[in-house]
């Protein structure tokens, strides 16, 4: 259409008005006639004009053909940029990397850190990072060696820990971690979880030249989600389901203390283990879980000798077996624990109570006056607790508290300084100790890069306290069983000192800077000062001896992921 009247617009240019190409002229008023050679020449001219339109529109709807090609091009060429920007800031987030792995969309993510740190202890509790709480020296008290290998003779010498420090270094702590997720489809998901770190100690572990620590299994676990019933199964060595959580009851959403030191708080209730577990959850909101976990009575306090206590021998442990390191013992345990836990995420907060079931086993062989030898009998007893914990955004993103408990019997196992689970009845059965615990921690986000928290917490267990069948005194802790802990701070007394436990404290304070986060990872330095203290019973003369150490630890840690 276009070319029709630019066609046009030409003729009339030219003065062509009809096929005879009349013109009138206004000077003469004459009409001028063309010839025909004249008239075909213009409309050869014409049609020229009219190839050269024909041939610029085609350039021009070639060029605007180009500009869209040139325009799509460039779309597509920014959503690559930017699906492949999304995948850099995934891979280089905070604490992990992303790489998506060719196995049927499977998700692998690595995490972990390396840790350079050190620890100083007033008194030498021969610990590396991780400290025994219940080990503080006294200064009084005894212990036994051998003087030769020959005869076996053995001989006794004050402990002298108690007038020495101790500085280490380590870096056992350092941490890999592998989880693989993915979607069976759109409401079923399953994650496996791999955790490690070094702190595992063989027999030929030293620190004479090598270093030389073994790698341990923290977490070893597989779960199944299944999105559309809100409900979670869980098999395998994961933290125990008592442990705190920041959200419903989710494995890797654990909240532990901030401390550098390994073996965390006292009075945090926790365990690492093998256990099947199933947790249904109703919006995201309301969380019910059961575990069925690995028993082990991790201690027994009391002695076992015959006679006192009415019997001739009472076995609780056994010489570990096929897979365990052969100087270690294990229980006698014949039903798994089992814990229970009801979660609350209302919105502000995160809320949790918990039980536990424990049954505990000794084998027993009496005395002649109790049925004589040979009358060998399994003895069982009942444990079991029930605890708290939670998690409060007092100022979001800016100060947090959290708070956990626990009290039961036979618990000791489940408490960070492992106070004893059970002692023996005069019928050599097992009998579980009464214990609490408590653990609050305050940490202050002051900035991105800076966090300081404040922590404190108990452990305390109950005496058990009995007459046997020769009417000596029996059972668990001081007190009317004679004891005498007069010398406990009596230096290089070898007499006196019984060192039965029957509380541990904890106060630390520690901060955190990290100060670099970006796109090579996250460094971060940390610092912590713990006052430790250990108590023990209170005797038949009234002496409740206590031990005490000051711990100053240092953190530099690398978080490549």
């Amino acid at each position: 259409m276009r070319s029709k009247m630019l066609t046009v617009a030409i003729a009339a240019g030219l003065g062509l008005t009809s096929v005879t190409a009349t013109v009138s002229a206004q000077t003469s008023n004459k009409k001028v006639s063309i010839s025909q050679s004249e008239l075909s020449q213009l409309k050869a001219e014409i049609s020229a004009l009219e190839q050269k339109v024909q041939d610029l529109e085609s350039q021009q709807q070639a060029q605007q053909q180009a500009q869209v090609e040139t325009a799509q091009s460039v779309q597509a060429t920014q959503a690559q940029v930017q699906a492949t920007q999304k995948q850099v800031v995934a891979a280089t987030t905070e604490h992990k990397g992303d790489i998506l792995g060719g196995t049927g969309g499977v998700k692998w993510t690595f995490g972990g850190f390396l840790a350079a740190e050190s620890a100083y202890r007033s008194r030498d509790t021969a610990d590396d990072i991780s400290t025994k709480f219940t080990a503080i020296p006294f200064q009084g008290g005894t212990s036994t060696a051998p003087i030769n290998t020959s005869s076996g003779a053995t001989t006794t010498y004050p402990v002298t820990n108690a007038k020495n420090n101790q500085f280490v270094y380590s870096a056992r702590q350092s941490r890999l971690s592998i989880k693989a997720e993915g979607d069976i489809n759109d409401s079923t998901h399953v994650t496996g979880y791999y955790e490690t770190d070094f702190l595992g100690g063989a027999q030929t572990a030293n620190m004479n030249e090598s270093n030389s620590f073994n790698m341990r299994v923290r977490q070893l676990w597989a779960n199944v989600d299944w999105s559309d019933y809100g409900m979670h199964l869980l098999a395998g060595q994961a933290w125990s389901l008592m442990t705190l959580d920041s959200q419903g009851i989710t494995a890797g959403k654990e909240v532990l203390p901030p401390t550098i030191d390994a073996q965390y708080g006292a009075g945090f209730n926790w365990a690492r283990q093998t256990q099947l577990r199933f947790v249904k959850d109703w919006n995201k909101m309301w969380w019910l879980g059961v575990s069925v976990e690995n028993p082990q009575t991790a201690g027994i306090g009391g002695t076992a000798g015959p006679g006192t206590k009415g019997y001739a021998t009472t076995t609780a442990t056994v010489g570990a077996g096929s897979l365990y390191d052969t100087l270690n013992s294990v229980s006698l345990n014949q039903i798994p624990d089992i814990l229970v836990k009801f979660a609350a995420d209302p919105g502000w907060g995160h809320y949790e109570v918990f039980g536990i079931s424990r049954e505990f086993t000794t084998r027993v062989t009496p005395t002649a006056a109790n049925g004589g030898p040979g009358a060998t009998t399994n003895q069982t007893a009942h444990g079991g607790g029930f605890g708290f914990g939670m998690l409060l955004p007092l100022l979001p993103k800016v100060l947090d508290f959290q708070l956990s408990g626990m009290s039961g019997k036979g618990i000791g196992r489940y408490g960070t300084s492992g106070l004893n689970d059970i002692t023996y009845t005069t019928s050599g059965a097992p009998h579980p100790l009464k214990e609490n615990m408590v653990l609050g921690t305050l940490t202050w986000h002051a900035t991105d890069a800076f966090d300081v928290y404040a922590e404190g917490g108990r452990e305390q267990e109950d005496s058990y306290q009995t007459v046997g069948v020769n009417g000596l005194p029996l059972g668990y802790g001081a007190g009317a069983l004679g004891y005498n802990n007069s010398n406990c701070g009596v230096y290089g007394a070898a007499t006196n000192c019984t060192g039965q436990n029957r509380s541990v404290k904890e106060e630390t304070l520690g901060l955190v800077w990290k100060f670099y986060q970006g796109k090579f990872g996250r460094l971060q330095f940390g610092t912590q000062f713990s006052h430790l203290s250990r108590q023990l019973f209170t005797d038949s003369a009234g002496h409740a001896p206590k031990a005490a150490d000051n711990m100053f630890f240092t953190s530099f840690r690398y978080y490549p992921f």
